[in-house]
């Protein structure tokens, strides 16, 4: 374990210690400001608070009464789409959930990528890191919570990344999930002539949302 933390984790501590703390700082601003209906409401896009109970969505049928025992929240740095939950014991019920903004832990620095460089430098940073996100359909809350954005600021910028083609979007249950067109994928990849065609497109949508 000494070696594989050495290896695997050492080099990254600092950052991800960072986010991990950060996020602690943010849920408990929301805790304190509106209690657990305020914290739970964007913990997780899977995760609901109702009538004092906790559910997940797709999350089997165990149950478990705390009778008072508490809840242990764990922000994670490895989780990147779902929650899990621990209720054997003799471990304190835990909850353990992406932390705010782990998607932007692990992609590589500005300057390591110039393809990537540029393509934030075409539409935007934010909206690049959308487009490059979307590796699979994926829905408005789940991105926000990824990249630790508000939803509606994430809202706007993939209407804009949709008026220009690049992204579709197609109701899934009770939420709309967005991914890439064809030509999304190719101007992601930063290749051939659909990089050129994407990029007149994303120029004309940036105009006209200015």
């Amino acid at each position: 374990m000494a070696d594989a933390w050495t290896a695997l984790v050492e080099p990254y501590w600092p950052r991800t210690r960072a986010l991990l703390e950060a996020d602690i700082a943010f849920q408990a601003r929301r805790l304190a400001g509106g209690g657990l209906d305020r914290l739970f409401a964007e913990l997780h896009p899977s995760v609901r608070w109702h009538d004092n109970v906790l559910t997940r969505e797709h999350g089997g049928t165990d149950h478990r009464d705390l009778e008072g025992e508490g809840l242990v929240l764990m922000p994670s740095a490895f989780k990147w789409e779902q929650v899990v939950i621990v209720l054997d014991p003799p471990w304190q019920p835990t909850l353990i959930y992406p932390a705010r903004g782990v998607g932007n832990l692990w992609v590589a620095d500005a300057g390591a990528d110039a393809a990537a460089a540029a393509l934030g430098r075409l539409i935007g940073h934010t909206r690049a890191k959308l487009l490059t996100g979307l590796t699979e359909p994926a829905a408005t809350a789940w991105l926000a919570h990824r990249y630790g954005l508000a939803p509606a600021t994430v809202s706007e910028h993939l209407a804009v990344l949709r008026d220009t083609g690049l992204v579709t979007a197609a109701r899934h249950r009770h939420e709309v999930r967005y991914r890439r067109t064809e030509l999304g994928d190719t101007f992601a990849g930063g290749e051939g002539g659909g990089l050129h065609r994407a990029a007149a497109s994303a120029r004309e949508a940036t105009a006209r949302a200015k």
